[in-house]
């Protein structure tokens, strides 16, 4: 499904990872782990394709990601470690925004991916009104719309209670035994006896 081979990048003249393979299969999730400043950040940017800076060779179900830039971006939803909204626009204008960006968000009831979020009520409210954990949530709401085979989470669980983190996990779980991928940037321990989760840890990479 998803195929990294000797991928390296550098960043201030610092090697953040170098010689790095993995692949990611149907059904499979990737969780990368490391110390704030490893590159955990700036892997996940080079994976979604908004990042150039780096060696390597990526392919998305056989085909080069750079030279099929646009089909493989509509294959994937990226939702990273920033919310990504628009303060001027309501918490559903936002989503109506964001699914004319992206296709493969199906237009399903915004106002129940909302709700799945904690934000019922909210809908109608400016996001510039909203604290820094509601706009998170607002982003984290195209989850609950994606039809797309690859999702990469950039710490999907910040500021979520723990109610919040469950359902999150419940909902990355459906993705994966539905067929999907994910590679996510977590602290957080799963214990999901029936997925299977590899880990790549960027700290040991440098240490080696």
């Amino acid at each position: 499904m998803f195929t990294v081979k000797n991928l390296s990048c550098e960043r201030d003249d610092r090697v953040l990872f170098s010689q790095l393979h993995f692949t990611v299969q149907a059904g499979e999730i990737l969780q990368i782990e490391g110390q704030n400043g490893s590159g955990k950040t700036s892997l996940l940017r080079i994976l979604c394709g908004l990042s150039s800076s780096f060696e390597g060779n990526i392919s998305w179900r056989g085909q080069d990601t750079q030279a099929h830039h646009a089909a493989y971006c509509q294959q994937l939803l990226y939702v990273g470690h920033h919310a990504g909204v628009k303060a001027a626009l309501t918490a559903e204008e936002n989503l109506r925004w964001m699914q004319t960006l992206q296709p493969l968000l199906n237009k399903g009831s915004l106002t129940d991916a909302l709700r799945q979020v904690g934000l019922m009520g909210y809908e109608d409210v400016p996001c510039y009104t909203l604290s820094a954990g509601q706009q998170r949530r607002v982003s984290l709401a195209r989850l609950y719309l994606s039809s797309h085979p690859l999702w990469i989470l950039d710490e999907p669980f910040t500021a979520l209670d723990k109610k919040g983190v469950v359902e999150k996990e419940q909902l990355i779980v459906r993705h994966v035994r539905n067929g999907g991928g994910c590679i996510l940037t977590t602290h957080h321990d799963f214990d999901l006896p029936d997925v299977t989760i590899r880990r790549l840890n960027l700290d040991q990479l440098s240490a080696a």
